[in-house]
């Protein structure tokens, strides 16, 4: 049994604009008798301040957020990653609190596990970057605001931390990898892992997914 490295993808560097129209486009549906709720800006460090600047302005260039009023509003933290780069993470927990569960059935393990019998070499591919492939439906970017110091901003793709938005990528990309399920693929959250009986196979394996994915852009 062997393993190739994993490996990221999607380079957020590498995406620039809106992502095109795709079959699943991210909805949030809200709880009956919902209302949007707004917090406050969280205090944040001056190193964590210069960070927040600079990513806001990566991500408007990208036109990933874009700056508008809203009803609604989550604040920013910071979390310190072992590389010392800082995630800027947005705390939806308010909003989740009010948002309708998307029950997609998520794989048992055991029987992932099972779908891996007689395989020898296996690699994984981190979709993570993925998120900002996908766009808000155009009525739901105003929940997705968060306050900052810098003013108000709203997401025009798929961020991080909202409750519904890892099965939302999952069914994309299940529908994207749906003829090579169970049969050499296993898809899960926002990882694929290919698996194969031989280096050679295995070869063939990838070439096939990273093909798929660079089509689906």
């Amino acid at each position: 049994m062997s393993s190739l490295p994993s490996a990221s993808y999607i380079q957020e560097e590498d995406l620039s604009g809106l992502p095109p129209p795709r079959q699943v486009k991210f909805q949030i549906g809200l709880v009956p008798g919902a209302a949007p709720v707004a917090r406050s800006p969280y205090r944040l460090a001056l190193a964590e301040m210069q960070e927040l600047s600079t990513q806001l302005q990566e991500l408007s260039d990208r036109g990933f957020i874009r700056p508008r009023s809203s009803a609604w509003g989550a604040p920013v933290l910071f979390v310190k990653k072992k590389d010392c780069f800082f995630r800027m993470c947005i705390n939806y927990r308010e909003l989740n609190k009010l948002t309708v569960k998307n029950r997609y059935p998520l794989p048992r393990i055991n029987d992932l596990f099972d779908q891996l019998q007689g395989s020898r070499v296996y690699s994984k591919i981190d979709l993570r970057s993925g998120y900002h492939q996908l766009r808000v439906h155009e009525e739901d970017i105003p929940k997705t605001a968060f306050r900052t110091r810098y003013g108000h901003y709203e997401f025009q793709v798929m961020p991080f931390g909202l409750t519904n938005a890892s099965v939302v990528f999952m069914d994309l990309i299940n529908q994207m990898c749906k003829p090579y399920l169970d049969g050499f693929v296993i898809e899960f959250l926002d990882d694929i892992l290919i698996y194969s009986k031989s280096r050679i196979e295995h070869e063939g394996h990838l070439k096939l997914i990273l093909k798929l994915l660079k089509e689906e852009g």
